[in-house]
């Protein structure tokens, strides 16, 4: 199973989830889980035992997240399209996606990934600098792969009607204004 497939069953992503998370507001606001989780982490410095509060709160957003915006209006936008890409990338057994979408999968993940090293030693010794150093790999490498995944989906959309059904253009783009 892959990391991506093990995120998703992990959160409980259902469909109606995914269609909810495709908000922009969930996208753009799911950027604050990282420094959350962080501060939260660091907070133990403060208050010892008591941090894990903080960071039961941050998991608990991490996991409220997808899950407490409304389903978007319109998803004709670089937040949508990069939900709607992750899907396709976590139904790839299902209907096969271009290889060099797999290869950038793996590879933008697996520095996501690298980046949990610096993080884990900067939280773990109170270093600012490795903390810094790792949540900017993680979410440099997160960010980019998001906006791989709004490519794939603009290629693989035509590949399912359920992909096609997902775009709701805006009405400035139905009149052409």
């Amino acid at each position: 199973m892959s990391l991506f497939a093990q995120a998703e069953r992990l959160m409980s992503m259902s469909d109606e989830s995914w269609e909810r998370h495709a908000n922009p507001l969930s996208v753009y606001s799911r950027f604050s889980t990282l420094p959350l989780l962080v501060l939260a982490i660091w907070s133990r410095a403060w208050l010892g035992w008591w941090a894990l509060i903080p960071v039961a709160l941050a998991l608990g957003w991490i996991w409220l997240n997808p899950r407490l915006f409304a389903r978007p209006l319109h998803t004709d936008n670089w937040a949508s399209k990069g939900t709607f890409g992750e899907r396709i990338y976590l139904n790839k057994d299902k209907i096969p996606i271009p290889e060099h979408y797999v290869i950038w999968g793996r590879l933008l993940s697996a520095v996501s990934a690298l980046g949990i090293l610096p993080l884990a030693w900067g939280l773990y010794a109170f270093d600012p600098g490795w903390v810094l150093f790792g949540a900017a790999l993680i979410v440099g490498a997160k960010t980019w792969l998001v906006d791989r995944m709004v490519f794939l989906y603009d290629d693989m959309r035509a590949a399912s009607p359920v992909y096609a059904s997902w775009l709701r253009p805006s009405s400035d783009h139905d009149t052409g204004g």
